[in-house]
């Protein structure tokens, strides 16, 4: 694979604005992308992204552009978009990019409908693009602000999984590469969910016992659920998978902790996307059809739905029949 000097980042929320500064303190040109003109010209203006990070400006190597085109130029590219936009926006890349560009997606989350995962929504819509994904354990300001953390580059050719995390890989950012793509995705996934089950025993004052029970079961079936599906077990136990439910788990600054939060205080939800809301009826409907029992997700869906209230979602986990820890 020829030497990636430059990178798009599509989508400019905070975590694309994040890997875009990233992989420029990595030494590469990043060309970040936006649909919004206005909101391209206010960040061009200021030098940062007023509306994700306010107050972290861009590297003298970021710039800034309305134009996809000008994104799906470069060596590599980063799709930083919701998962369940990740289908439009990777049709909208297709025509643009040049034969075996690395497009990687950054997004934790399964297609609803489909049940397909990003890099298979990815082969499907731009094939001949090279489908990679990247994941772990990262806060979008921490990464931005440049303070030390590890994620996982997964693609299912070695060499180029590794010529990725050479050129994202900064000072503060280490990459670990992997050929488990589908165990990378699938502790993205899942760990949002469960980090909204979380986010309910913290919200409903349940106690710390209760929230360190809740992880260790919860982390139990998505180790089941990835074996189900293929993932090697380092994978589920490494940075995508168990490193990022704990950070993901572990307070209000989680998207989708915030969301459990507000549902278990009896709150409305908070205005910002949580992944783990559109991914847990999926999840639990891929765990039925392969036969494997994932009662705390299943929890969470049920009271996403409204099929049960908070209360009883937890009267029904706690009233499960006695068994063996497994």
């Amino acid at each position: 694979m020829a030497p990636i000097k430059t990178i798009g980042v599509v989508g400019a929320g905070a975590w694309g604005t994040a890997l875009a500064n990233a992989a420029a303190r990595a030494g590469r040109r990043a060309i970040l992308w936006a649909r919004d003109d206005a909101l391209v010209a206010d960040m061009a203006r200021r030098r940062e992204n007023a509306r994700a990070l306010p107050g972290i400006g861009f590297d003298d190597r970021v710039t800034v552009t309305a134009r996809l085109a000008d994104a799906a130029r470069a060596d590599a590219v980063l799709l930083v978009v919701p998962a369940q936009a990740c289908r439009e926006v990777a049709g909208a890349l297709a025509p643009l990019l040049a034969e075996g560009t690395p497009l990687v997606s950054c997004a934790k989350g399964i297609e609803r409908g489909t049940g397909l995962f990003m890099s298979e929504v990815i082969a499907a819509v731009a094939p001949a693009a090279a489908a990679a994904v990247l994941s772990g354990p990262s806060f979008a300001s921490d990464v931005a602000a440049g303070l030390p953390t590890a994620v996982t580059l997964a693609a299912h050719d070695a060499g180029r999984a590794e010529t990725l995390c050479d050129a994202l890989g900064g000072p503060s950012l280490r990459l670990y590469f992997s050929t488990d793509v589908r165990g990378v995705e699938i502790g993205g996934a899942a760990k949002n969910v469960l980090a909204i089950a979380a986010g309910i025993v913290e919200g409903r004052r349940l106690g710390a016992s209760a929230k360190a029970a809740l992880i260790a079961r919860g982390f139990a079936e998505l180790v089941r659920f990835g074996r189900a599906f293929g993932a090697k077990a380092e994978t589920l136990t490494g940075l995508s998978g168990l490193g990022d439910l704990i950070l993901t788990a572990s307070g209000p600054q989680s998207r989708n902790f915030a969301l459990g939060q507000a549902l278990g205080a009896g709150l409305p939800p908070p205005g910002k996307l949580a992944e783990g809301a559109f991914t847990a009826r999926v999840l639990v409907e891929m765990a039925e059809k392969a036969g494997v029992d994932m009662p705390v997700s299943a929890a969470v869906d049920a009271v996403l739905c409204g099929r049960l209230t908070v209360d009883g979602a937890i009267d029904a986990l706690m009233a499960r029949p006695q068994k063996a820890e497994a």
